[in-house]
């Protein structure tokens, strides 16, 4: 896992949530049921059924949308190495060391002229 690229490991975590959250919708979803068969009245089961249903549109939505970021993340990734990698490297120019110093000494000495 260490050689791999971050963008398929973004993705592996998102199918990964994914599974989990629906798996825990479904479990949530076979409740309600459960308890709208066990009802004693017809609007409570109806009540339970309804849950049940808006339970795994809830989910369903909600894993959607957790795909959707990680699929973004990992293209966004992915498009930025890709973009790093052939950039060229910028290579900076060094100026004579000598010009430096003595420029800087020369403004010194005028700025001690000013203050007196």
């Amino acid at each position: 896992m260490a050689d791999a690229d971050l963008d398929v490991v973004i993705r592996q975590l998102a199918r990964q949530l994914h599974t989990g959250l629906m798996t825990r919708a479904k479990e949530r979803r076979d409740r309600f049921n459960g308890l709208a068969a066990k009802a004693k009245g017809k609007e409570t089961g109806e009540r339970f059924k309804m849950m049940a249903k808006a339970t795994m549109e809830q989910a369903t939505a909600a894993a959607k949308r957790l795909q959707m970021s990680a699929d973004n993340v990992a293209d966004s990734y992915a498009r930025s190495m890709r973009l790093a990698a052939s950039a060229p490297i910028a290579v900076k120019v060094e100026k004579k060391a000598k010009d430096k110093p003595e420029k800087k000494a020369k403004t010194k000495k005028a700025k001690a002229r000013k203050a007196k």
